[in-house]
This record gives C-alpha cells, sequence and structure tokens, in this order.
C-alpha cells in the first residue's frame, strides 16, 4: 500500500523533525476514583484536542508527529507521569487511554513495563501497532511505513502481559492496513475519528477489542 507509506512518510515532513514540548507537572494528586491520562494522536501535543470527553486527570505532554524519536519521549513522559502519581497515590487504579499516535505511545509503555506495575488499564483507539487478527496489522507494521518511522513506532504486537488492554478498530487504515475504507476513508470520510472518545465509557478491566463492530474477547 504505497499511499498509506506517501501519507507517513508525508506527515514526517511535515513535522520538520523533533518539536520541543513543556512537560506538564502531574497535577494535584486526588487519590480517590480512577487516575485516567490520556495521550492524543498526531498534532495533539498537550493532549488536548477537542475530541476528549470525560474525566480526565492527566494529559500527556510530547512532540506528537509520527516518527520514533517523538514516540519515545512521548512513552518516558506518560511513564514518569504515571510513576510519579503511583508514588503519591499507590492504591488508585490508572486508566492510560490513547488515540492514534498516543495509542502506539500508550501501547509501547504497556508492553515495556506490564511486569513491574499492576492495577493499571489501558485503552487504544486506532493502535497503529495493532496486531492482526482479526484484519491486517496496523499501518506501522507496513513494510513501507515501518522503516519511515522507526523503532518504537514501527511494528505490530500484542506483548500486553497481565494488564487488561481493549483495542478498538473500526474501518480504519491507521489500525488496520487493509480497512475497506482506505486511504479516502482516513482523508476525506472521517474514519479514523469514528470513536467514542469518552474515557468514562471505558471501564477500569476492559479488555479484548472490537473490531469493526464486533466484540471479540
Amino acid at each position: 500500500m504505497r499511499k498509506l507509506a506517501a501519507l507517513v512518510a508525508g506527515l514526517v515532513a511535515a513535522a520538520g523533525g523533533v518539536y520541543v514540548v513543556a512537560a506538564p507537572s502531574a497535577q494535584a494528586a486526588d487519590c480517590g476514583g480512577t487516575y485516567t491520562i490520556v495521550v492524543g494522536g498526531t498534532g495533539d501535543n498537550d493532549s488536548k484536542a477537542p475530541y476528549w470527553q470525560g474525566n480526565i486527570s492527566q494529559r500527556v505532554g510530547y512532540p506528537a508527529q509520527p516518527i520514533g524519536h517523538n514516540a519515545r519521549l512521548g512513552v518516558n513522559e506518560l511513564n514518569r507521569l504515571i510513576r510519579d502519581h503511583r508514588n503519591a497515590c499507590p492504591d488508585q487504579h490508572v486508566k492510560a487511554v490513547g488515540f492514534s499516535l498516543g495509542a502506539a505511545v500508550v501501547h509501547t509503555w504497556v508492553s515495556e513495563n506490564w511486569p513491574t506495575i499492576d492495577n493499571v488499564n489501558a485503552v487504544l483507539i486506532a493502535d497503529p501497532k495493532r496486531a492482526a487478527g482479526p484484519g491486517a496489522p496496523g499501518a506501522a507494521a507496513h513494510p513501507l511505513v515501518a522503516p519511515v518511522v522507526g523503532a518504537p513506532l514501527a511494528g505490530a504486537d500484542n506483548n500486553f502481559g497481565d494488564i487488561p488492554t481493549l483495542t478498538l478498530c473500526t474501518d480504519d487504515i491507521i489500525c488496520d492496513a487493509n480497512a475497506t475504507s482506505g486511504l479516502p476513508g482516513y482523508l476525506w470520510e472521517g474514519k479514523h475519528g469514528n470513536y467514542n472518545f469518552n474515557v468514562d465509557v471505558y471501564s477500569d478491566d476492559a479488555r479484548g477489542q472490537w473490531f469493526n463492530g464486533v466484540y471479540i474477547p
């Protein structure tokens, strides 16, 4: 799918390299309920895009452009915020929600940290690192895309260990490179934004995946 590779290359070129984003301080600790932390997609450098809804405790700031180095900065910042909050509120449940590039950030964080943390769950909306089955893997695993974006953004897996993780993908080439809607669906038909961004609808133990409207445990 050369058009998909060209799209990603164009986004990288538009990014112009690495952006410097001021790291937000962790918000004052409130140890009740669920600590919900969100990571926005491409261009949402402060995770404050208007699509986010619901009770959000913390937003991750990072240079939200689709290259591996920037994804790594996002993973590191997500880890800092979660670990700092865990030190302040050791018994509070943490729910990490990411969209698109932000889903890849959360995905990578889970893969790297599941052996050393518990009482957390993850929600991955339109994850470009989604493993195949059903459908094709996400765009980050495409052989023409992976070398362009680089690690840790490149590739696809479901290495979530014992952390409950819910993945959502609906006719969207970012999380299913062979999606029926194709590139037109992404560019003009709004398929990539056709998700529920209210973080409160996703439970603290949600797992499995919603693929094209069908739930798969």
